[in-house]
């Protein structure tokens, strides 16, 4: 069992939700990040999302566009993100860490190092679960089963536009938890419907076994808590780059603290979800 399905489980079993915050690696400054993650799980993160920094970034809004360029200027890329996970996982060995990003620095990796190698080196690091925005299910089954060969989750996006058919797709091949995108655009969007989350998600449920987690315009507790009522995962990313992307250095860490703290009293002041309702299972 891979530490995604792990947590999952146990979260379940409490009738909880978990709380996925997004940071890009690398940012504000290039060696925060391990220590930026320890701070996320103190205040209760129970999955680390951590955005491999790209180029070109066709699901992220400007917000984190602009974290991935300062990343990137800073010299950060997929050696240097294995690097933080291998640092972070020196002290914690419980809580997932999924890279989040785009197929090119993945196979890029293999191109500058060798076929499988970053298959292999994500799963020496410690790297529990693998989003790429760019990898359609379809073309991934044999990707797929390489990572879970690793003990590596393999995650996907689904959209308000996405169909029965393409949610079969997804369900076929996911692993760990599947990320439903919230909004029409990019992170950091406004004008998030809570309602019609909760009218997609038993949907999603009827083509997808792994549990449910919602992202895109989640910005504070309330808007956290209501999304939490019907998904089993709550991802918040954008609102963590707003509020640390101008601090100081020694800043950083305790104001992402604070936050996802009230974010998880939010999520533990719902009541308890019983494992039906939990995963959909």
């Amino acid at each position: 069992m891979s530490r995604i399905a792990a947590t999952f489980d146990a979260l379940q079993k409490d009738g909880r939700k978990a709380l996925i915050p997004y940071v890009t690696a690398g940012f504000p400054f290039a060696d925060i990040t391990p220590e930026l993650m320890h701070g996320m799980v103190e205040a209760g993160a129970d999955v680390i999302e951590l955005g491999v920094p790209f180029s070109d970034p066709m699901a992220d809004g400007p917000v984190i566009q602009r974290a991935g360029e300062a990343a990137l200027a800073l010299g950060i890329g997929m050696k240097q993100v294995l690097a933080m996970v291998a640092a972070f996982r020196q002290r914690d060995d419980r809580t997932p860490v999924v890279l989040m990003g785009y197929a090119n620095p993945v196979e890029r990796y293999d191109l500058v190092h060798g076929k499988g190698t970053f298959i292999r080196d994500a799963a020496a690091s410690g790297v529990d679960g693998l989003l790429v925005v760019d990898y359609p299910p379809e073309e991934c089954e044999d990707f797929a089963a390489d990572l879970q060969a690793h003990h590596i989750d393999l995650i996907f996006l689904l959209a308000p536009t996405s169909t029965s058919e393409r949610m079969a797709q997804v369900g076929r091949i996911a692993s760990g938890y599947v990320y439903y995108v919230s909004l029409k655009g990019v992170t950091g969007a406004g004008n998030l419907d809570t309602e019609a989350v909760g009218r997609m998600i038993p949907q999603i449920r009827q083509h997808v076994k792994v549990p449910v987690g919602v992202g895109f315009g989640i910005r504070d507790a309330r808007t956290a808590q209501a999304v939490g009522s019907a998904a089993d995962a709550v991802v918040i990313g954008s609102r963590i780059i707003q509020l640390i992307e101008d601090q100081p250095r020694d800043a950083v860490v305790p104001r992402v603290r604070d936050f996802l703290t009230e974010i998880r009293q939010a999520l533990d002041a719902l009541p308890a979800a019983t494992p039906k309702n939990a995963a959909g299972r």
